[in-house]
């Protein structure tokens, strides 16, 4: 796999214990079952995983160091839930390397714009140290996401990609114009949340858990929606989901999907190859927009932004 021409991203939030696996996906899922799931990655070219500090409560990231990380692309992050102080993003880092047993990430974003400047000032030392081999930035903005390369650019390190939220029923970014300022400007975009937490999953077959429970209200709404997407999966012969999966690929936007099972990998693999007709992505997000249905999208972490200090 080449990480600068990534074609799908395994998200991590669901790894972890018991009891965190069955109130995010509805069933927990053992450790080696994981395990299988990464060596299937390997196989299918799609090594590359998605990691933070919080994610399993806290075991994404030991599991992976444990599982091993040979032949493995590695995604990290630092969230600012405060203002910056000297050596924080150091500090975080080297324990995100001691987890993963390694001594660089591969991908490290700045996971909230706040005190852009100071974080990307130390960021960018770590990636001259080498712990770092490509920067990138999360939940920003089109505004943000300029500042940001401009202070990268100083550096003379590129601005590797963009992680924000994007699937059928969040194109925000698409709308604002973020998504096509990162075309013109070669900066890859990740899209987290390519499932919606199961809410694009065929409800018939999606597995309870109070996360979903809490979207059990939206499904009717949504069945438009599902009913589009059950002719694009047919005329493709491929599932439902894949079909959210597809849609972002074929709008050139990467997508990040939770994978526990060696079949939920073979899926993702699958349906990246996968490309929608314009047709099709027309039915798709016209039945989306007309379903009305509020994703919390381009503001999901705002509240949690601080303000510049003067």
């Amino acid at each position: 796999m080449d990480i600068l021409k990534p074609t799908a991203v395994i998200g991590t939030n669901a790894w972890g214990g018991k009891l965190y696996g069955k109130a995010i996906r509805g069933n927990s899922v053992e450790d080696d079952i994981i395990k299988e799931a990464m060596n299937e990655a390997k196989e299918c070219d799609i090594p590359l995983y998605d990691l933070a500090r919080d994610y399993g409560l806290g075991k994404a990231q030991k599991m992976i160091g444990d599982f091993g990380t040979q032949d493995v692309f590695i995604s990290a992050k630092y969230t600012p839930f405060t203002h910056y102080k000297k050596g924080c993003v150091r500090k975080s880092i080297m324990k995100d390397l001691d987890d993963f047993k390694r001594d660089y990430v591969d991908v490290y974003w700045l996971h909230l714009p706040t005190d852009i400047k100071e974080h990307l000032d130390e960021i960018a030392e770590l990636y001259k140290e080498g712990k770092i081999r490509y920067v990138g930035v999360s939940n920003f903005t089109l505004e943000e996401c300029i500042r940001s390369k401009d202070i990268l650019d100083s550096y003379d390190i590129p601005l590797y990609g963009v992680q924000n939220h994007y699937s059928i029923l969040c194109r925000d970014w698409e709308k604002n114009g973020l998504l096509e300022w990162c075309r013109e400007n070669g900066i890859l975009f990740w899209g987290w949340a390519t499932l919606e937490e199961g809410l694009l999953v065929d409800p018939m077959v999606r597995k309870k858990s109070p996360m979903k429970l809490a979207f059990n209200r939206k499904v009717k709404k949504l069945i438009p929606v599902y009913k589009v997407m059950i002719k694009v999966a047919e005329r493709h012969n491929i599932k439902v989901p894949q079909v959210a999966m597809a849609f972002s690929a074929t709008k050139g936007v990467i997508p990040m999907c939770g994978c526990r099972k060696p079949e939920q990998v073979k899926d993702l693999a699958e349906a990246v190859k996968v490309k929608l007709t314009s047709g099709e992505i027309k039915r798709l997000e016209e039945a989306a927009d007309k379903s009305e249905v509020s994703i919390m999208g381009a503001d999901i972490f705002r509240p949690f932004v601080l303000k510049e200090r003067k």
